[in-house]
């Protein structure tokens, strides 16, 4: 009975997903709209990008005081550069269940369980994120669970193999991610309101100023990669120049670290830094995606995976400010 009931509770989600999925694609209403060749993927989730990314901006920028200049608004759009890519990554877990569920360390069971269910909880996060409902509770939870990934599978995988860049890139990129959330959480404590700092700001400020000068000298060491976060992609040919972009991404990137790091200009470095790491979304990591638009791992998820990073920026580009924004107290 126990065991039926467990097997049960495993399979719930996927089946969920799965039928939800079949009565979008087979439904005789869907039919009579769609061709037999459409498929939600990757539809979907690039109709849910573009959709999310205007409500979320829109959401935030309402926000900013009447003083406000552009900056300030993309400041303030940090946590949704965030909790857009979450959504993404949620769709991820249901498009490809059995990819992801291999990266699962082998001892953890019910891997299919926990393949939905981690999906459920980015794709609820990140709503929450983008439409302002419990957004701290949300980042702080999201950061707390990458920091359980690190635990489980990016540290003993540099553990395994300490001299692959890429899975050191991946470990740095977690963490940069993680804190960035984290520092956007601890903007809405008490701690922070009186005193305009906080332990876990702290934190995140030197966890993003070590990532953002080890993504710098790995630019400087591989200038043919992919502007943003440095793992495989390389700068397409059609980009003229792409050598050059790498040289400064990564000249960008270690300055701003070291400000960051030594909490010289901090603030400025991270807002900075941020927003240069959104254009090279624009710039870059777009034209990337449009290379490979059938292939969400290819494709979209390169622009998600930096817009991540220059959401975690500018989260703490605004934890820093000397003194609580009357904008930010209303959060």
């Amino acid at each position: 009975m126990i065991g039926t009931l467990c097997c049960s509770t495993i399979q719930l989600p996927h089946l969920a997903a799965t039928r939800g999925l079949e009565f979008l694609q087979f439904s005789p209403a869907v039919l009579l709209a769609l061709p037999a060749w459409f498929s939600w993927n990757p539809v979907l989730p690039y109709v849910t990008a573009v959709l999310l990314l205007v409500v979320g901006v829109s959401l935030a920028i309402k926000k900013a005081p009447p003083q406000a200049n552009w900056l300030d608004e993309v400041l303030l759009c940090g946590p949704v550069f965030i909790g857009v890519p979450m959504v993404l990554f949620g769709l991820d877990h249901y498009f490809f269940p059995v990819a992801i569920g291999q990266i699962i360390p082998a001892w953890i069971p019910a891997h299919t369980f926990w393949v939905y269910f981690v999906g459920t909880c980015l794709l609820l996060g990140g709503l929450s994120i983008v439409f302002q409902k419990y957004a701290w509770l949300s980042a702080g939870l999201f950061g707390v669970m990458l920091l359980c990934f690190e635990a489980l599978m990016n540290i003993p995988a540099v553990a395994a193999e300490p001299h692959s860049r890429m899975i050191w890139s991946l470990c740095v990129r977690e963490f940069s991610f993680s804190w960035g959330a984290l520092s956007f959480a601890a903007r809405h404590t008490q701690e922070w309101r009186a005193k305009g700092t906080h332990w876990l700001i702290i934190i995140a400020r030197n966890v993003l100023g070590i990532a953002l000068s080890f993504f710098g000298v790995a630019y400087l060491l591989h200038p043919k990669l992919l502007p943003g976060v440095p793992l495989e992609q390389l700068t397409p040919n059609f980009i003229p120049a792409h050598s050059l972009w790498g040289y400064l991404t990564s000249v960008v990137y270690i300055v701003a670290g070291v400000c960051i790091l030594l909490n010289k200009k901090a603030h400025l470095a991270a807002k900075w830094a941020g927003l240069f790491v959104l254009f090279t979304v624009i710039l870059f990591c777009v034209p990337y995606m449009l290379q490979f638009p059938s292939d969400i791992g290819k494709g979209l998820n390169v622009p998600a995976d930096t817009l991540v990073l220059s959401g975690a920026i500018l989260c703490l580009a605004g934890s820093l400010r000397e003194k609580p924004a009357s904008s930010l107290r209303s959060e």
